[in-house]
C-alpha cells in the first residue's frame, strides 16, 4: 500500500469512527438511524452501543499498522495488534448478535451475520499466524481482517450513494450486508494473489 493510500484509508477511518462515537453518545438515541431502524434500536441498545464503541477502536488502530514506522517498532506494533484484537472479539461478538436483529429480513441478517463470523475468524487467523512465528500468513490474514473492518467505511459510502441516487432505503439496505464487506475481500484476495504469482 502506497503512503497516499495508506493516508485515505486512515483518514476515511477515522472520520466513520469518529461520526460512530458522536452520533451515538453525543446525539439524541436512536436520531441518526433511519425510521425503519429505530425500534430495533430502541430495543437492544446495549448490544448496538457495544458493537459501535469497540467497531471504532479497531477501526482508529487497525490503520496505523499499515505505517512502516509502526511496524518498524515492534513492542508498538504488537500492542496496537492485541488491542485491535480485543476490539475485534468484543465488536464481532456485538455484531453477531446484532445481526439477528438486523433491519432488512434474512438477507440483511445472513450478510452481517457472515460478515461478524469471518471478520472474528480472519483475526483470530492472523494472531495465531503470529504468534508461530509466521509472519508472512499472519500479514495475509491481517489485511483480510482489516478489510472487514473496513466494512464499516465502505457501508457509509454505499448508503450514501443510494441514498444520493433515490434508491428506496428498504430496497437497497439488504444488499449494503453483503457489498460492505465482499467487494472489499475480494481486492485483497486480489492484492494477495498478485503478490504471491511469480511474474513470467
Amino acid at each position: 500500500m502506497n503512503a497516499i493510500a495508506r493516508w485515505l484509508v486512515l483518514l476515511l477511518s477515522l472520520g466513520v469512527a469518529g461520526y460512530g462515537l458522536f452520533a451515538y453518545f453525543a446525539l439524541p438515541p436512536g436520531s441518526t438511524v433511519a425510521p425503519e431502524m429505530r425500534a430495533a434500536y430502541a430495543a437492544h441498545p446495549v448490544r448496538i452501543l457495544v458493537h459501535v464503541v469497540a467497531s471504532a477502536v479497531a477501526l482508529l488502530v487497525g490503520p496505523l499498522q499499515f505505517f512502516p514506522a509502526v511496524r518498524a517498532q515492534r513492542h508498538l506494533h504488537r500492542a496496537l495488534g492485541y488491542i485491535y484484537f480485543v476490539a475485534v472479539a468484543v465488536g464481532g461478538l456485538a455484531g453477531l448478535a446484532t445481526a439477528f436483529i438486523a433491519y432488512g429480513g434474512l438477507v440483511a441478517r445472513a450478510g452481517f451475520g457472515l460478515l461478524a463470523l469471518v471478520w472474528l475468524l480472519s483475526t483470530f487467523l492472523a494472531v495465531r499466524a503470529a504468534r508461530a512465528g509466521d509472519f508472512a500468513r499472519h500479514e495475509v490474514w491481517a489485511l483480510r481482517s482489516f478489510a472487514l473492518t473496513f466494512a464499516a467505511v465502505t457501508l457509509r459510502i454505499y448508503l450514501g450513494t443510494f441514498m444520493a441516487a433515490g434508491v428506496p432505503f428498504p430496497v437497497f439496505y439488504p444488499l449494503l450486508a453483503w457489498l460492505c464487506w465482499v467487494p472489499n475481500l475480494l481486492v485483497i484476495e486480489w492484492f494477495v494473489l498478485r503478490a504471491t504469482v511469480a511474474p513470467r
